[in-house]
């Protein structure tokens, strides 16, 4: 039997953890009583689609809301105040000040418990010109439909993005569909750094197909240069024509309110929570991108944002705060993304994240295909595996290919959290009919190519 316990619970952010966690903890405790403060003027919303909202992909921004503040209200009882941002946070006497962006004035509230659940911001250092005109991040609907609306102007003809992670490379894709001239700036010497660098290596193959398109790897980004709107970019090495800048260097959690709480924090400003979901302070909870998640190999904490784990961590927590005593089982770190025809992805640590952590590390590259070669269409599916030598665990697997890569890296994420060996893996029974896949699996030929070399 369900014990209703009536408490106040305030939930600061109301994307997908902090929505997730209210709801659930609405559908189990009606007698709950849970006000959402959202920054901004909407909530659950998905801002991974935002980018192709700007290419045309996506047609309708509306499409990118999962659900209005209304049905909230009307369905579970949340009360949720739009466009107020969180300050500060008094964990003594249980109460949160917040500031109504539309009015400027403060509010003061109390909590039995608190979700915090603010996420994360770009990183947006103080360039000179920085405040000009046609300069973006894309983190909200409201910069997508900035971007998409300036896009109308004939004179957007050259693009600089900054950076070359997941939303850089998202961005540039749709870019390269609308056929703007785009240049991709980077310090690091390979695109989507988080990759192996056979992988990298095969993205920015890719990218050297489109004429329209150039790659400025190794360069340190150093100033926006224009009168009233951006003109031009300068970085260490030289300066480029640009009609339009957007920034994607990143994102670090929004927590800076939070400081003078003393609140455990890891050192990028991620809150530090154990597998409930509960930080070091009393009643205080975190969740989402603003928050650390428990890593099932490397055994602690680390900062994955990403809209899967926010909303997993989110439904727990919700759990949690009805009364519950669920631990979160943790994650791994699965990432799928695209660039033109080239789908890659990723699932488990690194080579180099293994050896920090200590591991016997072996790797193996391979190149199989996508389905059995005689059948018409068949592609190269590239897989890089690491794996734990002796044991043969597997640790690691990234993918590269045309197709066939986005559910055979499901099939290496399963393996990985099931703690297989590449014995085990390599003699999966896997489906199998031509168009489909080969007789053996390019997962089966990765597996055993690896435990070959053992």
């Amino acid at each position: 039997m369900m014990i209703l316990s009536g408490e106040k619970i305030i939930v600061l952010g109301g994307n997908a953890a902090g929505m997730s966690a209210a709801s659930k903890a609405a559908r189990m405790d009606r007698s709950l009583k849970i006000t959402v403060y959202q920054s901004g003027n909407m909530v659950s919303y998905a801002p991974c689609g935002l980018p192709y909202y700007v290419g045309g992909l996506v047609a309708d921004k509306a499409s990118l809301i999962a659900r209005t503040p209304e049905k909230f209200r009307e369905s579970l009882g949340i009360d949720i105040r739009l466009n107020c941002r969180a300050v500060k946070v008094i964990p003594e006497s249980k109460k949160v000040v917040v500031v109504d962006e539309s009015s400027g004035n403060m509010i003061e509230d109390w909590y039995d418990k608190l979700v915090i659940a603010v996420g994360a911001k770009p990183v947006f250092p103080d360039f000179p010109g920085k405040g000009l005109e046609n300069v973006f991040t894309v983190t909200k609907i409201d910069d997508a439909v900035k971007i998409k609306e300036a896009l109308e102007a004939e004179s957007i003809e050259d693009i600089v993005i900054a950076g070359s992670g997941y939303i850089g490379l998202e961005m540039l894709e749709n870019f390269i569909r609308l056929g703007k001239r785009v240049r991709v700036i980077d310090r690091n010497n390979h695109v989507l750094s988080t990759f192996e660098g056979e992988i990298s290596e095969l993205i920015e193959a890719e990218i050297g197909k489109y004429d329209n398109v150039t790659l400025s790897m190794g360069e340190s980004f150093e100033e926006i240069l224009g009168a009233s709107k951006v003109e031009a970019v300068k970085t260490d090495r030289a300066t480029y024509k640009a009609d339009m800048l957007i920034m994607a260097l990143g994102i670090r959690p929004d927590t800076e309110f939070l400081r003078e709480t003393g609140i455990g924090m890891l050192p990028n400003g991620a809150i530090a929570i154990d597998r409930k979901m509960k930080s070091s302070l009393e009643d205080i909870y975190a969740a989402g991108d603003c928050a650390g998640v428990y890593h099932r190999i490397l055994g602690d904490n680390q900062y994955i944002a990403l809209g899967t784990v926010a909303n997993k961590q989110g439904r727990i927590l919700g759990e949690n705060l009805a009364g519950g005593s669920r631990e979160f089982p943790g994650v791994i770190g699965s990432v799928v993304t695209r660039i033109m025809d080239l789908t890659i992805a990723r699932t488990g640590i690194g080579e180099s994240a293994a050896r920090e952590k200590g591991f016997n590390v072996g790797t193996n590259f391979i190149k199989a295909k996508n389905h059995a070669g005689y059948y018409p269409g068949a592609s190269p599916v590239y897989i890089k595996l690491i794996y734990e030598t002796g044991s043969g665990r597997l640790l690691g697997a990234q993918l590269a290919g045309k197709s066939g890569v986005a559910l055979r890296a499901d099939v290496f994420a399963v393996a990985i959290q099931a703690g297989m060996t590449l014995d085990e893996i390599g003699y999966l029974d896997l489906v199998y009919a031509p168009p489909f896949a080969g007789v053996w699996d390019a997962v089966n030929i990765a597996a055993n190519s690896s435990k070959n070399q053992e």
